[in-house]
């Protein structure tokens, strides 16, 4: 980028447009999606062949890194323009660097547009929002938060501003703050970082204060397993955050800021140092911002990845730089907060909408959602699902359209399960609630909560009681261990839970099991330790035939649970030639029989490492899972021992 002069953001803005024009038009662009996951899938290999097969064929070509689309089930995606096609952008994807060649001769130097390679064409919505109409999922979602993701270079400020990007913040700063609280309390907005409080109640309340300074906090600290929303939308669109940031910062009268998320997130903190060095050099961070009398800046802090730093009150003591513990409320942080001031904490979303909401209207965000849950929600989809990747969606859409419409369903034609909703503190929805309308309330009722938005899929192959003993057990782990109830109460659910996946639990210790859960969610001190209940209590409301099995028949049904399983060679159906599981056993627990040459597995030398199932050919079919272990006799006894 070149180097920039404070003051003349109309001037920067018209240049970047024009820039961003002659991209759009006349030239042959690349785009390579170099976030997080697409480096996981190999992204950086895929960019450095374009790079090398470019300059060798001397092609005129703009290289551009972007960030995740949220197709990340198809990474590394490239998106291919070349106007003089006459053809639309197009995405492809898996595309790898044994791929680059095809392209390159094809479409880069050619008029091949390599269709064997592409998910489809990008086409755009009237607010220039990217969106591919072969896939069925663009018609469901909207995207607000999402809207530059996977398009623009998050390292270019000048993207961000032929985009639109600062023109709300220049706007804002001539409006009064009081009406641009207006603005955010009639957009209904609710804050994304799980519990959902109005966010214009907490800005009203920090504002009203008369205690100077006040602070503004972004909450990146994002732990929870099957999450990554706010780590792609600062890795791909660094820029919306801090734009709203300043935003809200105006409206209380805050003077600093900080953005708190993990240190373990080396690319988020990389790309956020370069985004706000950025905004200084503009003038959008610093003194007297575009020229105003308005001062504010923002100050990156990287946390140690402790899950308990995720709640509000331990992520200021952790900024303060003292161990990362909660604390009661009242006094909430609006009061009281970093340092003993005021102070506003805001999740990674929450702040990238504040920046919409300001450039659409309060009134037009609205009607987006239902009338108690406003907007678009972002969820990570993970788990047993054809399409992961991240989904924005209006609020109110179904479980059955996310999981079915966007994410394409359950793959190898196994059946749904259930689905984890919320992060390991949410609940474990059954097939009952696909058609439960995805918000606030109605996650509340059924016993889950939105949570930061992971949405971990399940099939039938998955065991509930394990499932529950998982979370639990990653609960356990993370509890910062400050009230009696998260120390001893989560540990003591763990400690239950292991016993059933063992066989070893028995009725009365699942109504034990059910009373402790709830003295929990009443008695912890924070809503972290509290929601610690959510995934027992789930799974015990709509799979309590799942924990009975375990308890009263010491059988798993999922075939998950070790403790409660084992494998057997089914005689008419093994091969008798083949030795694939003699040979790749580790425990020499499966021998053959010299005169028949059948397979048994020798019950007191076996692991239950599942090799024998795994390398047993597709066609025999051999080698089965049994619960419980006592069924194998009955087997041997009718095969004739």
């Amino acid at each position: 980028m070149k180097k920039q002069v404070k003051g003349n953001l109309n001037d920067l803005r018209q240049g970047a447009h024009n820039t961003w024009e002659e991209l759009e038009t006349s030239a042959l662009t690349v785009r390579i999606g170099t976030p997080t996951c697409g480096r996981a899938a190999g992204s950086l290999d895929t960019l450095q062949t374009f790079r090398e097969r470019i300059a060798k064929e001397g092609a005129e070509a703009h290289l551009i890194e972007v960030g995740c689309m949220g197709l990340c089930f198809a990474e590394p995606l490239v998106m291919i323009n070349n106007p003089e096609s006459g053809l639309p952008p197009i995405l492809y994807g898996p595309i790898t660097y044994e791929h680059v060649q095809r392209l390159v001769e094809g479409f880069v130097l050619g008029d091949d547009p390599c269709l064997e390679l592409a998910l489809g064409t990008v086409e755009f919505k009237e607010d220039g929002t990217p969106y591919i109409p072969e896939m069925p999922r663009f018609e469901i979602e909207e995207r607000l938060i999402l809207r530059n993701c996977g398009y623009i270079d998050p390292l270019n400020i000048e993207h961000y501003l032929a985009r639109g990007g600062y023109l709300t913040l220049q706007q804002v700063l001539q409006t009064e703050p009081e009406k641009v609280v207006s603005e955010v309390e009639q957009a209904r907005l609710r804050g994304r970082g799980g519990a959902g409080f109005p966010t214009a109640t907490k800005w009203k309340l920090c504002r009203q204060m008369e205690k100077e300074p006040k602070y503004i906090i972004c909450n990146a600290d994002e732990g929870d397993p099957g999450a990554f929303m706010d780590r792609v939308v600062l890795e791909s669109d660094p820029h919306s955050v801090i734009e709203g940031m300043v935003i809200a910062a105006h409206a209380i009268g805050a003077s600093r800021g900080f953005v708190y998320t993990r240190a373990e997130y080396p690319l988020v903190m990389e790309r956020l140092k370069v985004a706000l060095a950025q905004a200084r050099e503009i003038g959008v961070l610093g003194d007297a911002i575009l020229g105003s009398g308005f001062n504010f800046d923002i100050e990156l802090v990287g946390g140690a990845g402790a899950f308990a730093c995720g709640e509000e009150t331990a992520m200021i003591a952790s900024i303060e730089g003292q161990r990362g513990m909660p604390r009661p409320r009242p006094p909430y942080p609006a009061v009281y907060g970093l340092f003993g001031e005021p102070t506003v904490v805001d999740n990674v979303k929450t702040f990238a909408l504040v920046q919409r909401i300001l450039e659409q209207g309060g009134e037009w965000f609205s009607r987006i959602g239902t009338p108690n849950s406003t907007g678009t929600a972002v969820f990570a989809l993970a788990g047993r699902v054809e399409q992961i990747g991240l989904v924005e969606v209006p609020m109110g859409t179904t479980l059955r359209e996310v999981i079915y419409d966007v994410g394409g369903g359950i793959p190898e034609g196994r059946q749904f399960k259930a689905v984890q909703i919320g992060g390991p503190a949410g609940g474990c929805l059954s097939e009952s609630s696909l058609d439960l309308p995805v918000d606030y309330d109605s996650l509340k009722e059924a016993g889950a909560i939105m949570g930061s938005g992971g949405m971990v899929v399940l099939d039938e192959s998955n065991c509930m009681v394990e499932t529950a003993r998982f979370f639990v057990d990653f609960l356990a782990r993370e509890c910062c261990g400050k009230c009696t109830m998260g120390r001893l109460g989560v540990k003591q659910m763990l400690l239950i839970l292991a016993d059933f996946v063992k066989g070893e639990g028995d009725e009365e210790d699942l109504d034990l099991l059910e009373k402790l859960a709830e003295d929990i969610g009443q008695g912890c001190l924070c809503h972290l330790g509290g929601s610690a209940a959510n995934p027992v209590l789930t799974t015990l409301r709509y799979f309590r035939d799942e924990y009975e099995a375990h308890v009263k028949e010491k059988r798993c049904p999922a075939l998950v649970c070790k403790e409660l399983i084992t494998y057997y060679v089914v005689p008419e159906k093994c091969e008798r030639a083949c030795d694939h599981c003699v040979l790749t056993c580790p425990t020499e627990a499966i021998v053959t029989d010299e005169r028949t040459r059948l397979k048994k597995v020798l019950q007191d030398k076996c692991v239950k490492c599942g090799t024998c199932l795994d390398v047993c050919p597709p066609e025999y079919s051999a080698v089965i899972k049994v619960s419980p272990p006592e069924k194998v006799k009955e087997l041997e006894e009718a095969a004739g021992g």
